[in-house]
């Protein structure tokens, strides 16, 4: 994993996570200023699943399991992507505080990610 990329990932999941908590209790359903940010957090965590891929042959390897790494990896990408399949079915307000779940849901498993990658010993 890439150190920067994986901390802009981590903020921005954050920020897009409290954004569409707050717009969620404030009562405002689904729309492009809640879906945009979820939206750009599933295109960043696809970019990481590229990268993670490619990072091992050019000498980036795991230090924990690359087995866990890899499960985290394929639920991380689906956790927004059906939060957002959730949002544009029922598009009430508590739609948008599940969107709002899953981008600090996201953001904690970044993390946990990046411990898994860099700090555990195999």
């Amino acid at each position: 994993m890439v150190e920067w990329f994986t901390f802009a990932q981590i903020f921005i999941a954050l920020a897009a996570g409290v954004l569409c908590l707050v717009l969620g209790f404030a009562g405002r359903p689904p729309s492009d200023v809640s879906m945009g940010p979820i939206a750009l957090v599933a295109v960043l965590l696809i970019a990481q699943l590229v990268t993670s891929a490619i990072a091992p042959a050019v000498g980036n390897h795991p230090t924990g399991s690359l087995l866990e790494f890899w499960m985290y990896q394929v639920a991380i990408v689906l956790v927004p992507l059906l939060a957002m399949i959730w949002a544009l079915v029922e598009r009430g307000r508590w739609s948008v505080v599940v969107l709002g779940v899953s981008g600090l849901a996201v953001s904690v498993m970044l993390y946990r990610m990046w411990i898994i990658w860099t700090v555990q010993g195999a």
